[in-house]
């Protein structure tokens, strides 16, 4: 039987896997195990040990990450926060490129110590830990030209397909309020938007930021959309659960401080302005 992992390799570049409204709904989903009792050392024991900190990245994220082809050299805001989580700790920053939807495997497999931008659901939280919230999004939409849903029932239609990258809280989001919709899954948020460019899907479902930078990299889309009723989720670094708890309180006091002092902000700005969105850009309601 192949894991979830092996599933999504399946895919591969430009597979999609393509799910028919409410049947997908009904089907019971697959059991997730409960996190064993952590042994061993403790998160923070392990990175001080080792003098490195080791965090997933995902290509083609923009403004989250972002890599450059030439040089090899990783940034974007969640890049931004994990360098000074680094520098506050004294240690080294490692790299591993990832997915979303993998990330959470990569910590469960020790891999990793920390993985950016996910967002906490119950179902993951039987296996990894969330700290504070940094920052919050609204679930939104990018159409293809010509399509201009404004509500989650102009979605809920059989013949609305709606692209999302699988795995992530984007798809249990559209499998909550389009289940009769037509879902298209695929395994990276660039594949959703050339399958929206294309005309394959009718829209991306995304967060607001990579929504905002696919449309500004791609003028083949159409209008960015906040569907209403609008559903606000949180954004955090997941990490591993550990025997004591050490590394999940000074991530929660980072936060607070960085939160707190408006730096988070400023590392999102500056990250989108880098990409040539300004704050005057981002739409009104939004505030994280």
């Amino acid at each position: 039987m192949l894991n979830r992992r092996q599933v999504y390799g399946t895919l591969g570049l430009g597979g999609a896997l393509l799910v028919q409204g409410a049947p997908a709904i009904a089907q019971a989903p697959a059991p997730i195990p409960v996190a064993p009792a952590p042994t061993g050392p403790s998160t923070l024991e392990r990175i001080l040990a080792s003098k490195k900190l080791r965090i997933a990245v995902v290509a083609n994220q923009e403004p989250y990450f972002r890599k450059n082809l030439q040089t090899g050299q990783w940034t974007g805001f969640c890049l931004s926060m994990a360098r000074d989580i680094a520098e506050q700790l004294g240690v080294e920053l490692e790299l591993l490129e990832s997915t979303w939807g993998n990330s959470v495997l990569d910590l469960q497999s020790n891999k990793i110590d920390m993985a950016f931008g996910l967002n906490p659901t119950a179902r993951r939280a039987l296996v990894i830990d969330f700290p504070n919230a940094m920052f919050f999004n609204i679930s939104s939409l990018v159409a293809k030209r010509g399509f201009s849903p404004r509500t989650w029932a102009d979605l809920n239609k059989p013949e609305v397909r709606i692209a999302f990258d699988v795995g992530t809280s984007r798809e249990t989001i559209v499998r909550r309020f389009a289940p009769r919709a037509t879902h298209v899954g695929y395994r990276t948020s660039p594949e959703c938007v050339l399958s929206v460019a294309s005309g394959r899907s009718d829209v991306f479902a995304c967060s607001v930021f990579l929504g905002l930078a696919a449309r500004k990299q791609n003028p083949n889309l159409g209008e960015f959309i906040m569907p209403t009723p609008m559903v606000r989720t949180t954004t955090t670094a997941a990490i591993q659960y550990d025997r004591d708890g050490r590394f999940r309180q000074f991530i929660n006091a980072w936060v607070d401080f960085n939160r707190g002092t408006g730096q988070v902000r400023e590392w999102i700005l500056a990250s989108l302005g880098d990409m040539g969105i300004e704050q005057s850009d981002l739409p009104p309601d939004l505030e994280f």
